[in-house]
């Protein structure tokens, strides 16, 4: 009868232990995945905050559109609209997309694959953005010129001081993009690692 006890009593402890391990395996799991997510949540509001800004001057923009009185303002006006609308679209869907990554659910490759894919996505609008917007001043200060104070910059000489206004404005932009690029580079990386732990 001893033994009958001591060998029931061993299989419960063992199915303890089982369960126990379980729990604490999807704990772990549930953990990561929310490391994982609020790793995304910071540029995602910042992101979205600054969608809210170029939606907005988008709309200054398209509501004034009609003071863009030539071909090649409106061009401008087109490239500007573009700019602010689409270019935060695409990234505010592409960080949707890596931060909902079902890390959980799927082969650990199959969700490594999906997330390297959408890394580089990002990190490539990203790259486009900081290209676009250094070049889009060309076609975005004519724009916010000729709305705001209803000068043709195509058609005045720019002085001195404009030039250097503008190269200053060049050099800040230069540091801040690549400060917050590589602000990106850090998230992704340390959410790829997080995924590589969980193989």
């Amino acid at each position: 009868m001893e033994l009958e006890e001591l060998q029931s009593a061993w299989t419960q402890m063992s199915n303890e232990i089982n369960h126990q391990k379980k729990l604490t395996n999807q704990i772990i799991l549930d953990m990561t995945k929310q490391k994982y997510q609020n790793k995304f949540t910071t540029i995602t509001k910042y992101e979205t905050l600054g969608a809210i800004i170029c939606f907005t001057i988008a709309l200054f923009v398209l509501i004034n559109f009609q003071e863009l009185d030539t071909w090649y303002l409106q061009v401008c006006g087109i490239l500007t609209l573009s700019f602010l609308i689409v270019l935060p679209a695409m990234v505010l869907s592409t960080l949707k997309r890596i931060k909902n990554i079902d890390i959980l659910n799927g082969s650990y490759k199959e969700n490594l694959k999906l997330y390297v894919k959408t890394k580089n996505r990002l990190l490539r609008l990203q790259q486009i953005g900081i290209a676009v917007g250094l070049i889009g001043l060309v076609f975005i200060v004519p724009v916010t010129s000729k709305i705001i104070s209803n000068k043709n910059v195509f058609l005045t000489s720019l002085k001195t001081e404009q030039y250097i206004i503008f190269t200053i404005t060049m050099v800040i932009m230069v540091f801040f993009c690549k400060w917050a690029y590589n602000g990106y580079l850090k998230v992704t990386r340390s959410a790829q690692e997080l995924l590589q732990d969980l193989e």
